[in-house]
């Protein structure tokens, strides 16, 4: 009985995938990428340029954890391709404020206990700067509505919701940014005052 030896297989050359240079403008500094066009902004944000602050939550577009702004204006940045944003302005949670000098909304989070094991906090805040920079968010109701896409597993809503009317409130009060202070705006949960006899 003879035996045949079959000569192993030579591998399969590995596909690479196709990838294309996009110039991002991102926190104020342009950032040159070869990435594959559909690479989204969460993944060319987080694996390409390490800046980690936007999480990946869903990747469904669904929780608002990847919120970032884009010419200002909040989008979910799971959902979007980073090769549509050449022309953009992109702001992440790295770009609204520094270690030293805090947004305004990143102090008031922290003034408020806005957060608590903190993973939706960055898309909570880009997506509360949003909708400052929109412009249609006065009320508390408004803002629930228009927060509404955030969520926040822990539950911390109603700090949350304290923090971004501070925000609010200082800044409908022509107060400048370097002398607003925890408190400063007027309590919410307070009692109407009572009428004078």
């Amino acid at each position: 009985m003879s035996h045949v030896t079959q000569a192993p297989l030579g591998r399969p050359p590995v596909a690479l995938a196709p990838t294309q240079p996009v110039a991002l403008r991102i926190n104020g500094a342009l950032h040159s990428l070869n990435i594959a066009p559909w690479t989204t902004l969460l993944d060319a944000l987080r694996e390409y340029l390490d800046l980690t602050g936007t999480k990946k939550g869903c990747d469904h577009g669904q929780c608002g954890a990847c919120t970032v702004l884009v010419d200002g204006k909040r989008i979910n940045s799971c959902l979007s391709l980073a090769v549509m944003h050449e022309d953009s302005d992109i702001t992440t949670i790295e770009g609204l404020g520094t270690a030293e000098q805090l947004s305004p909304l990143q102090q008031a989070f922290i003034d408020h206990d806005a957060f608590q094991c903190g993973y939706c906090t960055p898309g909570q805040i880009c997506s509360a700067q949003g909708l400052i920079n929109e412009g249609r968010a006065k009320t508390e109701d408004e803002v629930r509505e228009l927060m509404s896409g955030n969520l926040c597993r822990c539950g911390a809503y109603s700090n949350i919701l304290t923090a971004v009317m501070e925000v609010l409130d200082n800044q409908q009060a022509g107060l400048p940014a370097g002398e607003w202070s925890a408190g400063a705006a007027r309590p919410h949960d307070a009692p109407a005052e009572a009428p004078k006899q």
